[in-house]
């Protein structure tokens, strides 16, 4: 994996970086990361009091950005948003879709309908919808980059779980299927799996659990944005925080 060069590495200069779930968390702290490294970030959320925060610390470090207050349930919004990075930039050359629900933690049959369908939504349609249009503007890039940043939960499918579980194994299966299909092209995909990490969706998954055993979403993001450097060669792999390397998805 690409290393940074201390403080001042600069390798994404130049680039345009898509960010979701860009107002908190691990979200935030990979679009202040990529801002550092020299991108200008296209930072969606909801929450445009997060994204204004986000605007001035990237300011701040003399990077920029532009703030697209966005549900991602709108498909059709997301399409408007690749068409207005298109007549901008003409490319995109990172993507991380960080955006998620957890959902219900309950027994499967328990989980209401309505409840079931918002978390796919967010989770999975969102992120299909992300890739349906951002796939030409990544092929334009000199280096098209897109990480998904999911869940070792895919794979343990523990009680309780099925919900959360169940989205993010559709998640890396699509990032499998679509690197495959990439193989002949410029752009590589991969998957991220951030591991324990202090964030408001942690908390409420594990509410007993004290927040200072774990790391700030700040300590893991230079990991993440590793991930859509141009040098960055791995394609259709899963980079695990857990155990600091590749596997295979």
């Amino acid at each position: 994996m690409p290393k940074t060069k201390g403080p001042q590495a600069k390798e994404l200069t130049g680039k345009v970086v898509l960010v979701t779930g860009a107002s908190r968390g691990i979200g935030y702290a990979a679009a202040r990361e990529a801002a550092r490294r020299g991108a200008h970030v296209v930072a969606v959320a909801r929450t445009v009091g997060g994204l204004e925060e986000l605007d001035d610390e990237i300011q701040d470090m003399g990077s920029s950005a532009t703030l697209v207050p966005l549900d991602l349930k709108d498909g059709e919004a997301i399409d408007r948003l690749g068409a207005a990075i298109f007549e901008r930039w003409g490319a995109l050359d990172g993507l991380i879709a960080n955006a998620a629900l957890l959902g219900t933690l309950s027994p499967l049959p328990h989980i209401a309908p309505e409840e079931f369908d918002k978390v796919m939504a967010i989770n999975v349609t969102a992120n299909f919808r992300l890739l349906r249009s951002m796939d030409l503007l990544l092929r334009q890039s000199d280096a098209g980059r897109a990480v998904f940043v999911s869940s070792s939960a895919a794979r343990s499918a523990k009680p309780y779980w099925g919900l959360y579980a169940a989205s993010k194994a559709a998640v890396d299966a699509m990032v499998k299927a679509y690197a495959g299909e990439m193989v002949q092209t410029s752009v590589r995909t991969n998957v991220f799996y951030p591991g324990a990490v202090r964030t408001a969706m942690r908390a409420k998954a594990m509410p007993g659990e004290d927040p200072d055993t774990l790391p700030r979403p700040i300590e893991i993001a230079p990991k993440l944005v590793d991930l859509i450097a141009p040098g960055i060669g791995e394609n259709g792999r899963v980079f695990n925080m857990g155990t600091n390397s590749f596997e295979d998805l």
